[in-house]
C-alpha cells in the first residue's frame, strides 16, 4: 500500500540549462526546474513526505527527472508518461538586469493533462495539495486539472497551498488576475511574491497586499519580499521576517525553496513565525549556488545556519 503523503504537488517539471560565467557565457550547467517540482524537492529535503502529480514525455529528459525524484525521495507514482508529447526544458541567462528565462514548453506532456488524470486517491490521502499560477497557466486543460485537484482536496478536508508565480508569457494579466484571485479564495496557504500580487492588484504596500490576500479568503499568507525578507500572517497574527544574510549568485528557484520549506515546517507543527524564519533561511542559502535544485539546502544545513546566526 502506498504510504500517505504530507504534500502532493501538481505542475510542470522541467530540465534546466543555466548559464554560467565561464566560456564567455557560452557554457550552461544542466540542472532541473519547474516551480512545483522545485517546491516538492525543497519540502522533501526538509523531511516532508512528498509526492508529485504531472506528466512527462517518453524521452531522455523525462527519465532524468524520474531519476532525480528517486534520489530526492519524491514519490512520482502519479506522474504519467505521454508518448505523444515531450518533457519541457528551459534556459536561464544572466545579465545586468538579473536572470532571464527562455522556455520550450508549448505542447509539453504536462500541458496535456486533463481533469480525468487527477489521482484522487493520492490527493485525498495527503495533508496538503500544492499548485501554482504556472500549473494553471500552461494550458486550459492544465488549469481545469488544477481546479479538479482543488475540488478533490477541499471535499476531503485536504489543505490547499498556492504560489502565484505570475508568468505573463503564459497568459494575459486579466486572466491571471481572475484565476489567481479565485484560487487564493480557495487556498489555505497562499505564497504570493510581492511583484506578482502588485501586478494583479495595483497595490504597492506590502501589508495592504497581505490584507488583500486574506480578504479574498486565504487563511495563511506568506508574502515573499525577496531581499527584504517576508511577511507571514493569518487572521490573528502577523510577523515580519528579516532577510537571512547570504552571498547570492543565482536566485533561480529561491521562492520555490521558501514555499517548500515553509509548508513542510507548517505540516511538521512549527508556529507561523518559526516556519517563516526557517523558510527565509532556506531560500537565502539556495541563492548561493547555480540552478534551481542543486543549491536547495537540506534540513541540517538550514538548522546549522539558523543556530550560527543566533
Amino acid at each position: 500500500m502506498t504510504a500517505p503523503l504530507d504534500i502532493l504537488a501538481y505542475g510542470e517539471p522541467m530540465v534546466e540549462f543555466n548559464q554560467t560565467g565561464e566560456g564567455g557565457r557560452r557554457l550552461y550547467l544542466q540542472g532541473f526546474g519547474g516551480d512545483s517540482s522545485n517546491f516538492a524537492i525543497a519540502a522533501a529535503r526538509q523531511g516532508a513526505q512528498v509526492g508529485y502529480f504531472s506528466a512527462l514525455g517518453d524521452d531522455h529528459h523525462g527519465r532524468m527527472l524520474r531519476s532525480l525524484w528517486d534520489e530526492e525521495g519524491v514519490d512520482h507514482g502519479s506522474v504519467l508518461t505521454d508518448a505523444a508529447a515531450f518533457t519541457a526544458i528551459y534556459f536561464v541567462t544572466h545579465g545586468p538586469s538579473g536572470h532571464e528565462f527562455h522556455f520550450l514548453r508549448s505542447g509539453s506532456a504536462a500541458s496535456r493533462l486533463t481533469p480525468a488524470d487527477v489521482p484522487r486517491a493520492r490527493v485525498t490521502s495527503a495533508k496538503v495539495l500544492h499548485l501554482s499560477g504556472i500549473s494553471l497557466a500552461i494550458s486550459a486543460s492544465a488549469c481545469d486539472t488544477g481546479y479538479a485537484a482543488i475540488d478533490a482536496a477541499r471535499e476531503a478536508g485536504v489543505k490547499v497551498s498556492f504560489d502565484t508565480n505570475l508568468r505573463l508569457k503564459l497568459w494575459s494579466i486579466a486572466r491571471a488576475r481572475a484565476v489567481m484571485s479565485d484560487v487564493m479564495r480557495l487556498a489555505d496557504i497562499c505564497l504570493p511574491s510581492y511583484d506578482d500580487v502588485r501586478a494583479i492588484t495595483g497595490i504597492d504596500d506590502a501589508d495592504a497586499l497581505v490584507d488583500h490576500c486574506l480578504g479574498l479568503g486565504a487563511r495563511t499568507v506568506a508574502l515573499k519580499l525577496g531581499e527584504r525578507g517576508a511577511i507571514v500572517a493569518d487572521a490573528g497574527q502577523r510577523h515580519r521576517i528579516a532577510p537571512f544574510p547570504c552571498k547570492p549568485v543565482d536566485a533561480t528557484g529561491a521562492g520555490d525553496t521558501f514555499g517548500g520549506a515553509f509548508v513542510a515546517r507548517l505540516v511538521a507543527g512549527d508556529s507561523l513565525a518559526d516556519a517563516g524564519r526557517y523558510a527565509a533561511a532556506a531560500a537565502a542559502l539556495s541563492t548561493e549556488g547555480y540552478g534551481a535544485v542543486a543549491p536547495i539546502p537540506r534540513a541540517a544545513e538550514v538548522r546549522a545556519a539558523l543556530e550560527g546566526r543566533r
